[in-house]
């Protein structure tokens, strides 16, 4: 191969940083929600009474079909003090087109059932029914990949030929 041009050295630079830096970016999103998740499971479970089971309904636009998600809300004892939270989870119900999610979850949490929370202890106003998934740590190698490609590339744009 020729010698490579500055010009080229620089742009094949740019792309390798580039890749890198959103390598970067979506390895630190997924570590921040793995992080999450597991500091989740270190809080304490006390039982709490559901007293709110719906399945909410909207329309982004009348050509749109019907978005649903499960809406929930529950009370809960945290040292002597009865408090009320509405969260499923940390990132709260997704919208879906198909309501026979949001009904399945209204169906696993009557009105007047007993289920187990996660409250924060630093800030008990804070408590979830519903656990986040550890998924996006298990799968942070990918985007890890383009950081050690990207840097690659760039190590490579100015690593000189061998005579």
């Amino acid at each position: 191969m020729a010698n490579q041009t500055t010009g080229a050295r620089l742009y094949l630079t740019m792309i390798g940083l580039l890749l890198a830096t959103a390598g970067a970016v979506f390895t630190w999103l997924m570590w921040r929600s793995f992080h999450r998740a597991g500091g989740i499971d270190g809080w304490p479970l006390v039982p709490c009474v559901i007293e709110i089971s719906e399945v909410e309904e909207r329309r982004v636009d009348p050509d749109l079909p019907p978005e649903f998600r499960f809406l929930i809300g529950y009370s809960y004892e945290w040292d002597d003090e009865t408090l009320e939270s509405d969260q499923f989870s940390l990132r709260g119900a997704s919208w879906s087109k198909r309501p026979e999610e949001a009904k399945a979850l209204m169906e696993f949490y009557p009105v007047g059932s007993v289920h187990e929370c996660r409250v924060d202890p630093l800030n008990a106003e804070n408590a979830v029914i519903h656990r986040e998934s550890k998924g996006p740590g298990y799968s942070i190698w990918f985007p890890m990949i383009f950081v050690v490609g990207g840097l690659g590339v760039v190590v490579g744009a100015w690593r000189r030929k061998a005579a």
